[in-house]
């Protein structure tokens, strides 16, 4: 009777261990404590380093691999399939070949990662050579490489090999099907994918999820919808890609009302349904559903930090509650460039500018690297709150010190400002220096601001400018008559005007939303209520 031991607790540390800070601690002990030597334990440091998500994890895990004298194949998978899924996917050939030349016996997994990594870099040919190697030592009939080699060469175009591949298996399952299948949406070939779809005997939640998210990735989303309400088994990928298909279609209403329905199916939210349906409560106002999701979150347990976190802070901050995004930021566990960027970009929103440049210096001060959405936020906040030298300097600071180019978002802001303080000379000059000239919202913005400083005869230039650029846009023969009706010029108000009906131009409605007791209603102005839905 065989005893085994619970492995050492260094071992278990190190398979738990979320920085790369810990998993060189634990590097540190097992070679203080010899524990390297062994193949169990070297086997499972190698792999946790490897699946960490800091970029230098696999290096590190390939060093550590490259100093053990006699790699055991499982050892070599490791590193194979890290590199196989990493930006440098053509890395895991080269030590696929590296094992071969070392005389190690390559098993079925062995193969299935290196043809992995031939897809991912469409390295068709190179997996061919591979497909030999498999016939020559025996393993043609594995049916986990048969499933990956369809998918290598369909997603790699070549559809006869993979359908001729098919045809030919003895053994066939629901994974051979849907690798074909996942080639056919990758590539976005949905007629093929829906022929296909309608063909194949047997389908799993797999099969549907891979059509729905087809659908979803082209925008066709009546047709993505038509496949979810028709799938049999859903589960939280299924919910997840026609609630994200919808947030990114600003179907804001529709992505609540589904929320509602998958909460009713008792289907348990990922962070990714979470971040969805947060976002869609920013953009529609929804707070009290905001706010349930937060208390969800809690009573779950789950970590409010990276992406959770910053769209916590988003939501409130867009739904007026800039005291309850600051608690969930400060609270935070883990920051990240993103969290920092939604909280400052609320105080920018709530006239707070001065609180927002605050945040940035502690920023700095913290190690982040600000990148461009940062100083968006920032220079806004700085035109919201009128901050003339401080927004010259974070400008200067963007393009001197953190050698970032300014695009058509941070010119824009800076014409804001200087439009607000009323330099609208210097505005101008900006405009005119920028390199993308044809951006008609940065001369929306300036025409905004002459019409608040009654600069009528720049306002002129801005509005033909405009003209020359989006002549089937309204809004600046709008913003020209409102400012001739603000000082009683209603000759050229009559002007403006005719000019817009003979183009067929027409003002859009505004529209705004309100949340009454869990219900999202939208308004069109001159329309009254245009919708209505129950989303909780």
């Amino acid at each position: 009777m065989s005893t085994s031991f619970p492995p050492p607790p260094i071992v278990s540390f190190a398979e738990m261990a979320t920085s790369i800070s810990e998993l060189h601690q634990a590097h540190a002990h097992f070679l203080k404590s010899g524990l390297i030597h062994t193949n169990f334990a070297a086997s499972r440091l190698i792999a946790s380093v490897s699946t960490n998500s800091h970029a230098q994890a696999i290096p590190y895990a390939h060093s550590i691999f490259s100093r053990i004298p006699n790699p055991s194949p499982y050892m070599w998978n490791t590193i194979i399939r890290a590199y196989a899924t990493s930006p440098t996917p053509e890395a895991a050939l080269t030590i696929f070949h590296q094992m071969l030349s070392a005389s190690v016996l390559p098993d079925k997994y062995t193969f299935t990662f290196a043809l992995k990594s031939c897809g991912n870099f469409s390295g068709v040919e190179e997996g061919r050579q591979i497909h030999a190697h498999v016939l020559k030592i025996g393993f043609g009939g594995d049916l986990f490489i048969q499933n990956t080699l369809i998918h290598l060469y369909a997603s790699c175009g070549c559809i006869e090999d993979a359908r001729n591949l098919l045809d030919r298996m003895p053994e066939r399952d629901v994974v051979s099907w849907n690798a074909l299948l996942s080639a056919y949406v990758e590539r976005d070939l949905m007629d093929l994918a829906r022929r296909w779809f309608d063909e194949m005997p047997e389908r799993n939640v797999e099969s549907w999820n891979f059509m729905i998210s087809g659908y979803v990735g082209l925008g066709l989303l009546e047709e993505a919808r038509r496949v979810f309400d028709e799938t049999p088994v859903k589960n939280v990928v299924s919910w997840n890609a026609m609630i994200t298909g919808y947030a990114h279609a600003s179907c804001f209403s529709e992505v609540l009302v589904l929320f509602g329905n998958m909460q009713h199916a008792g289907v348990k939210l990922d962070n990714c349904t979470l971040v969805s349906v947060l976002s869609a409560c920013a953009h529609v106002g929804a707070l009290s559903q905001g706010e349930w999701v937060h208390a969800y979150i809690d009573r779950n347990g789950i970590s409010i930090d990276g992406f959770v976190a910053t769209a916590l802070v988003d939501m409130y901050s867009k739904c007026g509650s800039i005291e309850k995004a600051w608690e969930v930021f400060y609270n935070c566990s883990r920051k990240d460039i993103s969290t920092w960027n939604s909280i400052i970009s609320g105080l920018s929103t709530h006239g707070s500018g001065k609180h927002a440049l605050q945040i940035f210096s502690e920023m700095l001060k913290d190690g982040f690297k600000p990148n461009e959405v940062t100083f968006v936020c920032i220079l806004s906040a700085c035109s919201r709150a009128g901050l003339l030298d401080e927004g010259r300097e974070m400008f200067n600071l963007m393009v001197n010190v953190h050698g970032i180019q300014p695009a058509i978002e941070h010119y824009g802001c800076m014409v804001d400002l200087l439009g607000r303080v009323g330099l609208l000379e210097e505005a101008e000059e900006l405009v005119h220096k920028m390199p993308q000239k044809e951006a008609s919202v940065v001369w929306e913005s300036l025409l905004g601001a002459c019409r608040n400083h009654g600069n009528v005869e720049l306002a002129e230039r801005v509005a033909q400018k405009l003209l020359e650029l989006s002549p089937q846009e309204s809004s600046s023969f709008v913003q020209l008559s409102n400012m001739y009706a603000s000082m009683g010029r209603w000759k050229d108000v009559m002007e403006v005007r005719q000019k817009m009906r003979a183009q067929g131009l027409r003002k859009d409605p505004g529209c705004s939303m309100i949340e009454v007791d869990g219900i999202v209603y939208e308004f069109l102005a001159g329309e009254g209520l245009a919708s209505g839905d129950h989303l909780l």
